[in-house]
């Protein structure tokens, strides 16, 4: 990390520290306590969120209550999708969703298990997806199961001015089916026909409500078909599209440590993870802020 500014929190004797990646998105919050978060420090970290897209947060000892208190700063809550086997992950908390692979008894505390998570927005197959997810570290493996953030606003201002006009207008559907992990999800019957799979339909080409930068939405690859198209050419775009994704440039990879908290705008950015060793322990609890508008 090369970047760092300070704020001054009113009631706090030290600054908040906010330190950039050096990327083109992200940047480390230092100097809080979450579960003590005054309004000075927490506005400062607001607008440190809307300027990096994603915050990380170190040494952190949440409880789940705690991780919901944080979380509700930024607005109302999702509840956590239903696991695979139909139950809720946390009784009594069902903004509780958690990310693991861990089984008790023989059964998964969490989902996703130990693959790797491709590139993708929360949620995007719904109507109005979340604002953020906040996602924080309480068992990590020794390797592996790093996160990696792509900022969709760098993509898309990297794209040729040929390839914007063509795509300006266009509306993407984003895939229901199956969750980042390959899963299909809970009460939907599989389909790899994109034209006829459940999802929601968005702009290719979004607004961000609170920058006013243009981005390009694109959820996730699998099963995406772009209206009114021919198949043939919706999947041949959408590959000329994704080539942006996988370019290293638009991309900050972040290695866990038991305490992390990371909080990222799922509007602007997309996510993946990488696979590790299946013996090996990682437990991580998400909550999600609960989208206020629909992508335009």
């Amino acid at each position: 990390m090369d970047i760092e500014t300070s704020v001054q929190a009113a009631s706090h004797s030290s600054p908040v520290e906010i330190v950039q990646t050096g990327g083109p998105l992200g940047a480390e919050i230092r100097n809080v306590d979450l579960k003590h978060l005054d309004d000075s420090a927490f506005t400062a970290l607001l607008g440190a969120f809307h300027a990096h897209s994603v915050l990380l947060v170190r040494g952190q000892s949440l409880s789940d209550q705690d991780l919901i208190a944080f979380s509700r700063r930024f607005g109302d809550l999702d509840w956590a999708p239903v696991q695979e086997n139909g139950r809720r992950f946390v009784d009594g908390l069902p903004e509780i969703y958690i990310v693991s692979n861990v089984k008790v008894d023989g059964e998964a505390i969490g989902s996703l298990g130990a693959g790797e998570a491709v590139w993708h927005t929360d949620m995007s197959y719904l109507d109005t997806p979340p604002i953020a997810s906040a996602l924080y570290a309480l068992e990590i493996p020794p390797v592996g199961g790093n996160t990696s953030f792509c900022s969709m606003y760098a993509v898309y201002d990297a794209l040729p001015s040929d390839l914007k006009r063509r795509i300006a207008d266009l509306k993407i559907k984003h895939d229901g089916t199956y969750n980042s992990g390959g899963f299909v999800r809970q009460g939907v019957t599989p389909t790899d026909d994109p034209r006829t799979s459940p999802g929601a339909i968005h702009p290719l080409v979004c607004t961000h409500p609170d920058s006013g930068r243009q981005m390009l939405y694109l959820g996730r690859r699998r099963n995406a078909y772009l209206v009114g198209l021919d198949l043939a050419e919706s999947e041949a775009l959408l590959d000329e599209l994704w080539t942006y994704v996988a370019r290293s440039e638009f991309a900050w990879e972040h290695a866990w440590k038991v305490g992390d908290l990371v909080i990222w705008d799922n509007r602007c950015t997309m996510h993946r993870r990488d696979p590790f060793d299946d013996h090996a322990r990682r437990i991580m609890h998400r909550t999600q802020i609960k989208g206020a508008e629909r992508p335009h």
